[in-house]
């Protein structure tokens, strides 16, 4: 079947985000820049936590691949999106739209897990600080960091799954700057209500889950570190950048996917923000909220 569908689609056309040429040229700049901060900005960090022993610790190992992950995800769009803003006819392969739909849902969903299980080492440092080192050794970090790549992986695999096989005989242009489920399910010759609603609750109770589980993991631990004395302000200084970063990543996330109305140019603002704004946005506020990255970025001007 696979082969029957790129026979009768071999590629498909993105409308890209808007029509005017003149607009398209405009943001190409801004575009290209936003994505070359994304990729120093993260890259700097997961090499600055390598090479920098004293963020040898779990929590900075668990920030350096959600670095890593946002370096991929932006990856995946960014470059695409950019390029086809100079371009006439703006196209992708049948097959490339196929893996950018991998892509996309393989890191998007790696990076949920990892917000809980960032999530986790905040709680386990916080509430349990004289077990923390014990709890979160060093091969429990790497085991939590393999199962959010696996569950991502497994997420992607089952949504390319029920898509793979589908017939695309007819209209092949795609409302948007990338290959997107919701989108592309609607260029399929059959009737796929069914199958919409399959994979949007995939979608969305993946992110559902992980978004209940951070907003519990963080009213737990604000409850419990402002019980302390003088936990206020150190309870606001811990979290704030994790809740903002989950805030900013879920929720585009879960309004496309469970939103019952789809109005395109909301969709398309919402995925230029978790595909291009956030991953830049994720180390620059982790960098200014936190000492240590900040000190470790002092140590590494003052000895160039």
């Amino acid at each position: 079947m696979e082969g029957a569908n790129q026979s009768m689609v071999s590629e498909f056309i993105f409308q890209g985000l808007c029509t005017s040429k003149k607009l398209q040229l405009f943001l190409f700049l801004p575009f290209s820049t936003l994505y070359l901060m994304t990729v120093v900005g993260n890259l700097y960090i997961v090499l600055l936590i390598i090479t920098d022993l004293r963020l040898h610790s779990p929590m900075y190992f668990l920030l350096a691949n959600l670095s890593f992950i946002d370096f991929c995800l932006s990856s995946v769009t960014t470059p695409k999106l950019t390029t086809d803003l100079l371009q006439e006819k703006k196209t992708i392969s049948f097959g490339g739209c196929m893996s950018q739909i991998l892509c996309v849902h393989f890191f998007g969903g790696g990076e949920m897990v990892l917000l809980v299980t960032m999530a986790y080492d905040r709680y386990v440092a916080i509430c349990k600080p004289l077990h923390y080192s014990s709890i979160m050794d060093r091969q429990k970090c790497i085991w939590l960091v393999l199962i959010s790549w696996i569950i991502g992986l497994v997420h992607a695999i089952s949504q390319m799954v029920l898509i793979l096989d589908l017939p695309f005989c007819g209209p092949r242009v795609v409302d948007s700057f990338f290959c997107d489920i919701p989108l592309v399910l609607k260029l399929a010759c059959m009737n796929t209500d069914t199958l919409g609603s399959l994979i949007n609750a995939d979608s969305g109770v993946l992110a559902t889950t992980c978004f209940i589980l951070l907003l519990i993991s963080y009213i737990y631990i604000l409850f419990t570190v402002l019980h302390a004395k003088g936990g206020g302000s150190k309870a606001l200084s811990t979290c704030t950048s994790h809740i903002i970063v989950v805030v900013l990543f879920f929720g585009p996330c879960i309004f496309i996917y469970l939103w019952p109305v789809s109005i395109i140019w909301v969709d398309k603002f919402l995925a230029v923000f978790y595909t291009v704004i956030t991953p830049l946005l994720n180390p620059t506020i982790y960098t200014l909220r936190n000492k240590d990255i900040k000190n470790a970025i002092k140590k590494t001007i003052t000895h160039m």
